[in-house]
């Protein structure tokens, strides 16, 4: 590779040619060794962003020790599964699965809890689009009055798991266990934080159930849901304390403070 002679480039030339190449080792050291202030200052700005990168690279490298495991173990096709509004008022349960391709790398990927709105989005975006596979389900109010919040959320995790369009040999779930999995599994305390896998099913998940919550928005308004997303805060007990509970609201949690269960 030729390298840029930066020393025969105005600071301006070369603020524009490094944005459209990053700098190599000897081209930064060049550039670090300039008389010049302001190309000393793009070389830090350089290095800066080298390192973030390079730190981002052994996070994520990190998050994939598991799928690394199980490929070594000869497991192929590696689901992860993880679920959102298990803590809500109202609203369903909804639950992801996704099989990522190997040594998958995706800038800002994690646990969706700490990732803002905006950026989940984004990552959405990118994973139903580089996914191998991925699908949403749910545990539906019903189920979470009749039976219980695990139940449903463990319900909606196999359904999941059923409607991806390749079937997986080896399933990652965050902390959880599904009785009767065809398949070996592995649930993992923390592990939307820890697996690639489940972190990138935590961003389907969320994402889904947020612009859901948003439509029920609409049909059942005064409620906040497209602001709380069910979730228990100041403004949503008071709405149901004015209107009362609508259908999307599970009966089987205290929805007011004075309520006796």
């Amino acid at each position: 590779m030729k390298l840029r002679n930066f020393a025969q480039m105005t600071v301006e030339e070369i603020c524009c040619s490094l944005s459209e190449a990053v700098p190599c080792g000897e081209e930064l050291v060049h550039l670090s060794a300039d008389r010049r202030t302001g190309v000393r200052r793009l070389a830090e700005r350089c290095q800066a962003r080298c390192d973030r990168e390079r730190r981002e690279r052994e996070r994520l490298s990190a998050m994939l020790s598991y799928e690394r495991a199980a490929r070594e173990n000869g497991f192929t096709t590696i689901a992860g599964v993880d679920e959102a509004g298990r803590g809500p008022l109202a609203g369903p349960v909804v639950a992801a699965a996704v099989v990522l391709p190997e040594n998958y790398y995706l800038p800002g990927l994690n646990d969706s809890k700490k990732v803002s709105p905006a950026k989940r989005e984004e990552l959405y975006l990118a994973i139903t689009e580089t996914a191998r596979a991925w699908s949403v389900a749910v545990g539906e109010v019903a189920e979470i009055d009749n039976y219980n919040i695990l139940v449903a959320s463990k319900l909606a995790m196999a359904r999941a798991l059923v409607s991806l369009a390749v079937a997986p040999d080896f399933v990652l779930l965050d902390a959880l266990e599904l009785e009767g999995l065809p398949v070996p599994q592995l649930g993992i305390i923390g592990g939307d934080s820890l697996s690639l896998s489940i972190a990138a099913a935590s961003i389907i998940a969320k994402v889904t159930r947020d612009r859901w919550m948003c439509e029920i928005d609409k049909l059942f308004p005064g409620y906040g849901f497209a602001v709380h997303k069910g979730y228990p805060t100041t403004l949503h007990r008071l709405a149901i304390a004015k209107l009362g509970p609508c259908t999307m609201h599970r009966r089987s949690f205290l929805l007011l403070p004075e309520e006796k269960k």
